[in-house]
């Protein structure tokens, strides 16, 4: 009996170009600072997806940090 290996989740695609998102470094700015991230991004029009969880987790610790200031 062979063993079967978990399916990859099919890749997150874009809703304008349909065309699979790829891991990009991209610059997300708040109040006049920008931070470098990774996220997914498309390679034809540059639509970027942000997790949920990161949204609403690290991003929005890191905005009200700036925000206290």
């Amino acid at each position: 009996m062979t063993e079967q290996q978990p399916a990859e989740p099919p890749p997150w695609m874009c809703a304008n170009c349909n065309l699979p998102l790829g891991l990009s470094k991209v610059d997300v700015g708040y109040l006049g600072n920008a931070f470098p991230v990774d996220l997914l991004k498309c390679p034809n029009c540059g639509l970027v997806f942000i997790p949920e969880d990161l949204a609403l987790g690290k991003m929005a610790d890191v905005e009200k940090q700036l925000e206290d200031k």
